[in-house]
């Protein structure tokens, strides 16, 4: 008790309390720091990521991937034509996670398994013959994630 009525007096106590305010407002405004600073750093990643092409930016997020980059039909016989995709690793892993394929093989028969598929559901659906003479599809290896479908 005298021990506190002579921080009083002799204004020790001020002290304490004010050395107390300002470690609250330090630790405060350090959190505040941390805060802003997660903040700049996702909006410059997202500001990277909207840089990315669509198939970069899936990459990136790790998350599957594929496209159709091209369509040509041969104008000599409508019955001919190709489709050129575009993919990426994860969309091989989900397609293989789908029983598509394993990773002995080659990525261009694992999306080949899955576009005939995705051919022979839309024939279905349709109401027509699945094993019609419509020719055949051939998968033609461009580059690394990319083929030619005709």
């Amino acid at each position: 008790m005298v021990k506190n009525w002579l921080k009083k007096i002799t204004g020790v106590a001020a002290i304490e309390a004010a050395a107390i305010e300002a470690e609250t407002k330090r630790i405060k405004e350090e959190e505040e720091l941390q805060r802003l600073t997660v903040e700049r750093i996702k909006a410059e990643e997202e500001a990277e990521l909207a840089r990315l092409s669509p198939k970069d930016r899936a990459t990136r997020k790790e998350e599957p991937y594929v496209s159709v980059l091209e369509t040509k039909i041969n104008p000599e016989n409508i019955r001919n034509g190709f489709f050129e995709l575009d993919w990426n690793e994860y969309f091989i892993k989900e397609l293989m996670l789908y029983g598509y394929g394993t990773e002995a093989d080659p990525e261009e028969e694992i999306v080949d398994r899955w576009f005939r598929d995705i051919v022979f559901q839309m024939l279905n659906a349709e109401g027509l013959d699945t094993q019609r003479g419509s020719g055949y599809i051939n998968v033609v290896p461009i580059a690394k994630g990319k083929s030619e479908v005709s």
